[in-house]
């Protein structure tokens, strides 16, 4: 099968309408008139004067305009176009004779060869805008997409060493206790630092893969504190949702949060955590009990939730939506998102 070039396909539109152009008297049929107009000039004039115009055109939207009008030298750019258009109807006008003895040169005929030229120049600044335009949005583009690239690295990359600070004073935790529950622990975090450092490098990971991976935090955590801590968790992932992707290690946070703030100086501490995946919409739910004084203590806080914050706006703009509420000792995350 043909296939046209790539370096050739944005001249085709070009090519078409200088054709059409071009062949327009063969196309409009009008009685003579005594007096000459566009219609009844000779196809070889007309042709030969629209050639003109046409280098005209690009002569200005590809030198003139750029060289001058864009870096605001009109002082320059406006005699330059006078002149362009003026020497053009002096040239059409001395080539009659010679070559199209038959036209008149009469008013209608100077009025053809000298505001021909100038439609030219109108339409020919026109494209020029335009496509100036086209470029400056199209640069804008590539610049906020590698902003946006840079600012996901960047909060990704905040998210590990955040994650890593939690579980280690975990760890540190058990250690001082001298609890049996730091091997398996360990064993857990081996699990954990390998889907980190290998599956959070993809773009994106399975609704199935992210949802193991919060199993084994909770899990983790539930080693730690054991039954002084209430955890009660609900995965509903449907099967036939589990390949649907999601931006690694998104949801952590707000485990994390409610881990960190919801244990400790809080009476009979209560965790509820549950994910809910059905017809293409996530749903994330988090409630914990919290302790406002305490928590306004502690120095640390601010890493996790505004860094999830700007990945869900930068990654689901007008897919998700996120509701954080407090209610006297209670805290309440609610996260859905589209993930189709």
């Amino acid at each position: 099968m043909f296939s046209i070039p790539v370096r050739i396909r944005p001249a085709l539109p070009h090519i078409a309408i200088w054709s059409i152009l071009l062949i327009l008297p063969a196309l409009i049929r009008v009685p003579a008139h005594k007096e000459t107009d566009f219609t009844t000039l000779p196809g070889g004039f007309f042709i030969v004067t629209n050639l003109m115009n046409i280098g005209l055109f690009y002569g200005n939207a590809f030198f003139l305009y750029p060289r001058y009008m864009n870096r605001r030298k009109w002082w320059i750019y406006l005699p330059s176009i006078l002149a362009a258009v003026s020497g053009l109807f002096f040239i059409k006008i001395l080539i009659i004779p010679e070559g199209f003895p038959a036209i008149p040169i009469d008013m209608n005929t100077r009025r053809f060869a000298f505001f021909s030229s100038l439609v030219f120049i109108i339409v020919s600044i026109i494209y020029r805008v335009l496509v100036d335009n086209a470029r400056r949005e199209k640069k804008l583009k590539e610049i906020q997409a590698a902003q946006f690239t840079t600012e996901l690295k960047f909060l990704r990359s905040q998210v590990n060493p955040h994650f890593l600070f939690n579980v280690l004073t975990n760890l540190v935790s058990l250690a001082r206790s001298g609890s049996r529950q730091l091997e398996p622990s360990l064993i857990m975090l081996a699990d954990l630092m390998r889907y980190m450092l290998y599956d959070s490098g993809e773009k994106k990971v399975t609704i199935a893969d992210e949802g193991q991976y919060l199993k084994s935090y909770i899990q983790l955590q539930q080693l730690r504190f054991g039954e002084d801590v209430t955890i009660v968790t609900n995965f509903e992932i449907d099967e036939r949702q589990q390949l649907l992707t999601i931006e690694p290690m998104l949801l952590i946070p707000f485990v994390e949060n409610a881990f960190k703030h919801g244990v400790g100086w809080i009476d009979k501490p209560a965790l509820f955590i549950r994910l809910r995946v059905k017809e293409g919409i996530l749903e994330l739910t988090v409630q914990n009990k919290f302790n406002e004084q305490e928590n306004s203590k502690d120095p640390g806080t601010g890493i996790g939730l505004p860094n999830v914050q700007a990945r869900l706006k930068l990654l689901y703009p007008g897919k998700h939506t996120l509701s954080l509420e407090k209610e006297k000792d209670s805290y309440f995350v609610h996260l859905t998102i589209d993930l189709l």
